[in-house]
């Protein structure tokens, strides 16, 4: 049965004498940073540089800013939010010549745990406060009085207390709310890298523009292809969400579900699923980490052109044209930045 925390097992009093830094104010770390402080606890923010945009938004957000070697000579509790490529520098530059013993360092994803980027000392409590939602949503759902779940891990417990610290953590941004589960860094980070990218990002996406693509060659207009490849996806998601993939079924039409049946094994084929497994051991043997830091160090020219084309694909201006007809999904555009 799986372990799972909730706000009766957590206690505050385990970050209520310490600072708490929130190193790096993107998605994560604005709403991170902002529940952390609504309940009650000490916290600063480091961000990338003065000036920067993530400086101006948590100065006018009301946090005090310092570079993430000031914010180490003062804090005890290091939140590694900045992205997973930037975080073995900041650590060995910044934070290890100036943190002191028994400081604990969080993690909100375990790429530089599990790839041994980051090889914190043996007087240093590590865990993992990974939340599974969007920073958006931690923001959002902690403002209405309720929480995300969140993976919880302890790599290190040098105080013995790591597991409290990292509950406490969890009840601090509001995800003991909704249910803390423990795991390991190994299984959050192969499970999250495998998530994105064999479904929520690159399978889903390189669905979305097949599926658009095949109609449109097909002769059939862009915008009843962008319908029905994509802006109906969001509907299906709810149902899942909602009530599992049974539940989605029985909400569709009958013949939503025949089709579902009996077409859907030929376009996830044993192939397919064959090659679901190969990402999954590149992953666990570590040659997407390889890849990815690669790319990073000779400046990302293929990402930049990937990025750059996938940009260009016609379903994104076919896209946007037909979401100027749904006013409802502007408003929500802009009532989901940081705050």
């Amino acid at each position: 049965m799986a372990d799972i925390c909730y706000d009766k097992d957590a206690d505050l009093g385990y970050l209520k004498n310490r600072k708490i830094a929130i190193i790096g104010y993107g998605s994560q770390g604005h709403a991170q940073a902002q529940n952390l402080r609504d309940s009650g606890l000490n916290v600063i923010v480091s961000a990338s540089k003065p000036g920067s945009a993530s400086w101006e938004n948590a100065t006018k957000a009301g946090f005090t800013v310092k570079t993430a070697a000031e914010a180490a000579k003062e804090a005890d509790v290091f939140f590694m939010l900045a992205p997973d490529e930037k975080q073995k520098a900041i650590f060995e530059r910044d934070i290890l010549p100036n943190a002191r013993e028994k400081s604990v360092l969080v993690f909100g994803h375990g790429f530089n745990i599990r790839f041994f980027r980051v090889v914190p000392p043996k007087w240093m409590d590590v865990v993992l406060v990974a939340p599974k939602a969007p920073g958006h949503t931690v923001r959002s759902m902690y403002k209405e009085g309720k929480g995300v779940p969140c993976l919880l891990a302890v790599h290190q417990d040098a105080s013995g207390q790591a597991r409290q610290i990292a509950i406490a953590i969890a009840k601090g941004i509001g995800s003991t709310r909704a249910g803390a589960l423990w795991t390991t860094f190994t299984e959050e980070c192969e499970s999250d890298l495998f998530g994105e990218q064999v479904i929520l990002c690159g399978g889903v996406a390189h669905l979305i523009q097949a599926a658009f693509e095949t109609l449109v060659d097909a002769g059939y207009q862009p915008e009843v292809a962008y319908f029905e490849a994509c802006h109906e996806l969001k509907l299906i998601v709810d149902m899942i969400q909602e009530g599992g993939i049974g539940w989605m079924r029985y909400s569709c039409s009958d013949t939503a579900e025949f089709g579902d049946y009996t077409r859907g094994p030929r376009i996830i084929t044993d192939e397919t699923k064959a090659e679901m497994k190969k990402i999954l051991n590149e992953i666990q043997s570590g040659q997407f980490a390889r890849e990815w830091l690669l790319e990073n160090e000779v400046g990302r020219p293929m990402f930049n052109s990937m990025r750059a084309r996938h940009k260009a694909h016609r379903i994104e201006q076919v896209g946007e044209q037909v979401r100027s007809m749904m006013s409802w999904i502007r408003r929500r555009r802009t009532e989901t930045g940081e705050d």
